[in-house]
Parts: structure tokens; sequence; C-alpha cells
């Protein structure tokens, strides 16, 4: 084929079909009905939306509203250190036998436990000697008052006897003392004692166990019992935060398992050492325990500021949620949005949401957040 000719069919044949192409579009019908979807031009910030349409997000205003500030802080269920009562046993022996165990609940005078001692039974048999002496050592001194009398013996001789019946006296009261303080009953003469609980509240350490030796003040405290009719709750508050706590004023304190059920707690005290490695410091509340305060148990504490703040109020439904960040769409010039993260607090009547930064009353933002932030993933 020459080449003059060849050049000719490959021209025809791209004029075919590009023209064939023409065709098929100039057949397809336009649209018609609803208004074209707005389409969503990313800027070069990611925050800055552009869309065709934005008559179609309608948009609300940001009202002024005065809130009180507030901190939430969280904090531990810990024991009033004032409320908490060692129980221990005087005396040294073996343990013959517990009646309380971790965590039960014991009033005041209840047999926690029975000890078997050796101090005890001393204790019984010095007694008994003090009171044989003492009783001896009357009755040389009534003979003795009888011969004085007759003139059958000196009065240094009655002075003498007097002295013996006054130390015979001194040695059975100390006897009865030390049982006293061992935890012997005078009229119980027996080597086991008995450990009973000093004040109502629950056993929150328990160190010993049946068959167990025990050397009185040099072992450890058998139990301690707490009263947990008041407790603390401690909390760490930032250095930058101490201007909302202040000795003497009431906080909120709410409880995730209990939410409720709302309680106030007095703050006790501020701690004046800071910790060097978190900058916080530590802040106790006592709280008046209703029952359903355990130890360990973690609130969150609400502290109050002093004077109040000015805020935006918008509707909840203004307010994104993304990214473990709260978002609001502000409208821009050019058809364009842009996301800007706030500080959202408190849901107030009629389901509006303060925003304590980010926004300023007066400025306008998407009514529904959501709706937008669709589209955009769209």
């Amino acid at each position: 084929m020459k080449p003059a000719v060849w050049m000719a069919a490959v021209v025809a044949v791209a004029a075919s079909v590009l023209f064939t192409g023409c065709g098929a579009r100039g057949e397809e019908p336009a649209a018609a009905g609803a208004p074209p979807p707005a389409k969503v031009e990313h800027e070069q910030d990611v925050n800055i939306i552009k869309v065709d349409h934005p008559e179609q997000f309608a948009l609300a205003t940001a009202d002024a509203y005065a809130v009180l500030p507030k901190l939430d802080a969280t904090g531990v269920v810990s024991p009033d250190v004032s409320r908490n009562v060692p129980v221990i046993s005087l005396a040294s022996g073996r343990i013959v036998e517990i009646d309380a165990k971790l965590g039960d609940t014991v009033t005041k005078g209840q047999l926690l436990m029975k000890v078997q001692s050796a101090d005890i039974a001393q204790a019984f048999s010095d007694y008994r000697q003090g009171v044989a002496d003492e009783n001896l050592a009357k009755a040389q001194l009534a003979r003795a008052q009888l011969l004085y009398e007759k003139g059958a013996i000196a009065q240094k001789d009655l002075e003498v006897a007097q002295d013996t019946a006054d130390k015979a006296r001194i040695t059975v009261e100390t006897a009865v003392e030390h049982l006293r303080v061992l935890g012997a009953d005078v009229n119980r003469p027996t080597a086991v004692v008995e450990v009973h609980a000093p004040i109502s509240g629950v056993i929150t350490d328990q160190q010993v166990t049946a068959a167990a030796g025990t050397q009185g003040l040099a072992s450890p405290n058998a139990f301690t019992i707490s009263d947990l009719t008041h407790v603390w709750i401690v909390c760490d508050v930032y250095e930058n935060d101490l201007s909302f706590v202040r000795v003497g004023e009431y906080t909120d304190i709410h409880l995730s398992a209990y939410p409720e059920i709302p309680l106030r707690g007095r703050i006790d005290n501020i701690g004046p050492v800071l910790d060097p490695n978190i900058r916080t410091a530590k802040v106790r509340i006592d709280v008046a325990n209703p029952g359903m305060l355990r130890l360990g148990m973690f609130v969150t504490a609400t502290f109050y500021g002093r004077q109040k703040q000015q805020a935006a109020l918008l509707p909840a439904s203004a307010v994104l949620h993304l990214h473990d960040r709260d978002w609001v769409y502000l409208a821009a010039d050019n058809n364009q949005f842009r996301r800007v993260p706030v500080d959202a607090g408190d849901i107030v009547t009629g389901n509006m949401q303060v925003l304590k930064s980010g926004i300023a009353p007066g400025q306008r933002a998407v009514l529904n957040a959501l709706v937008l932030q669709s589209t955009v993933e769209q």
C-alpha cells in the first residue's frame, strides 16, 4: 500500500471514532428534579471545607451564657485514719480461736479472738499469792492491834504490822490491774483471754490466723477496725488549678456506680508539698458515707471557682464529638466552613450545650454538625 493511501485511511478511522463518541454524549438526558447535592472541596487546611450549596446547612447563632468555672478531679475513697483503731492482744501466747475475719462489720464489744497465754496464767498466780499474803497481813495486823491495846507489844511492832498489811493490799491491787490490762477477768481465772472489738466498724486489716502465735506489742496488729461512717476522698489537683480549691468549702461528689445519688464533701486539707514528678497537690475531702462508698472506689470531685465567666451557648446538635475532642463548624466566607475545637460543658435546659472556649457569643455555627461531617466523609 502506498504511504499516502495508508495515511488517508488512518485519518478516516480516527474521524469516525471521534464523531461516534460525540454523538453518544449528546444523547445523555439532563438531570432534573431535586437540587444537586452539595459538592465538597477540601482546601489545604484540613479544617476548612468548601461546599457548592452552603444554604443546605442551617446555621445557629451562639448566645452569651454566664457560667461558674469548675474543675473535675478524680479521687480515691480512703479511710479516715483518725477513725482507724488497731486491735491487739497485750498477752503473748497462741491464738486458739478467731471469731471475725477481714471485711466483717463488727459492733463494739464483739468477740474477735481468744488467746491462750502463759502471761495470764502467771498473772493469776501472782494475784492469788497476793490475796493470800493480804489475808495473812490483815490477820497479823488485827492481832498486833489487840496486843498493843493490852500493852503486850510496842508501838513499833504495830507499825510494822500495819506497813505489811498496806504492802499486801497494794500487791493485790497491782495484780488486779495487771490482769485487767492483759484483758482477763479477775472473777474468771483462766489462761485463755478474750479480745473484743473496741469500736463498731469494718475490719479493714487482719494479720492473724488460727493457731498462730502472738508476742503482744511486738507483733503486728491482729485486726484494724475502721469507722466508715465518714471517709476521705483524696484527689490530685495540678498546680495551675489550685485556685479552685479552698479549705472549708464544699464540693460535689459523683459516683460512676450510683450516678443518681448526689453527695457533697468538705475540703479538709490541701497538701503543703507538691509531687515533684507530676506537679500535683493532694486535696483531702471529708465525706459522710451513706453506705455505698467503698475503700478504693474512684469518684469525681467537682470544684467551683468564685467568679462567673462568659461562655457561648449552642444547640447540642451543633457539637460534634470526633477523635476524643469536641468540634463545631463555623460559617466562613466564600461558601466555606471552618472546623474549630471547643471545650464543651454541661447540657442545660432546652437541649442547649455550654461551650466554655473555642467559640464566642454571636458567631454562627452549623446547626447539625453531624450532617455536614457525613457529607464531608462522602
